[in-house]
């Protein structure tokens, strides 16, 4: 199975460059913007050598698993383009739900239907500031890179790792992977659900004047909002319960003496793991 755009992908103008094997999907789209790339450009591969993850740390990604970017190129205003990777979550959750609808609600033996009901639980959700998870394993990563362009512009690499055929290894969080859920689901079909969820959510998007909607939706979907976190910033860490994300995007912790702290970055743990963390 070839990568392929999707169909509101390819309305909406996207192209495609995929590679057998690359270094960095990121890379090749910063490299493709400073040749004057104007965007709008995904660049796809199954084999990814030499990806980077959160503070530089080297993204690990077997052969088969999805490593994709998407460039942007926007007015130069980087707090905007960071919610750039709001989009990219939801875009990845709305994919994922679109090819593996019976990942979306885990059924208890005690459940029945309807919203809310005893026993059922949204195993997708999003959690701050760009990973989904799977019954609380990672599942997928978002990684932004942007670099300033002449005439006051931005190129943003939205780099999005999905573990397709597996997690990696001696990650110090727990990580899982479709096929270690029994799904036989190939990279280009979530590329696919990718690249349509993607091409709509930026339209709702609109250059970061539709963040506020994009805000409500993630919300919707959060990991451990209202539940205990710890929050660790470079040497510090700031424990309290998960309020909301601001404006910005940036995490809003409250602890329990009432004091509110504003995070524009940082590593999030949850519940039992955050009091031993923190």
């Amino acid at each position: 199975m070839e990568f392929a755009l999707g169909p509101t992908a390819l309305s909406a103008g996207y192209r495609l460059t995929a590679y057998p094997r690359i270094g960095s999907t990121n890379q090749e789209a910063i490299l493709a913007a400073r040749s004057e790339d104007p965007g709008a450009h995904w660049f796809v591969t199954t084999d990814q050598t030499a990806g980077r993850g959160r503070r530089g740390r080297a993204w690990v990604a077997p052969v088969g698993n999805l490593a994709a970017t998407l460039l942007i190129v926007t007015p130069h205003d980087p707090a905007t383009a960071a919610t750039l990777g709001f989009v990219a979550g939801l875009a990845l959750d709305e994919a994922l739900r679109a090819v593996a609808p019976d990942l979306a609600v885990h059924i208890g033996l005690d459940a029945f239907d309807g919203v809310g009901a005893p026993g059922r639980a949204d195993r997708l959700r999003l959690k701050w500031p760009n990973d989904v998870l799977l019954d609380g394993g990672k599942l997928a990563g978002i990684g932004l890179e942007a670099e300033s362009l002449d005439g006051g512009r931005l190129a943003v690499a939205i780099g999005i790792g999905v573990n397709v055929v597996a997690a990696p290894e001696g990650l110090p969080y727990p990580a899982t992977s479709l096929a270690m859920l029994g799904l036989r689901i190939e990279a280009p079909a979530v590329f696919i659900a990718l690249s349509n969820a993607f091409a709509g959510l930026i339209r709702i998007w609109d250059g970061g004047r539709g963040f506020p909607v994009i805000r409500k939706l993630w919300l919707e979907r959060a990991a451990g909002l209202g539940e205990p976190v710890a929050v660790r910033v470079g040497e510090d860490v700031f424990s309290g319960a998960f309020e909301t994300i601001d404006e910005q995007g940036r995490l809003v912790v409250r602890s329990a003496s009432g004091l509110s702290r504003t995070i524009a970055a940082g590593e999030v743990h949850f519940g039992a793991v955050a009091t031993v963390r923190a």
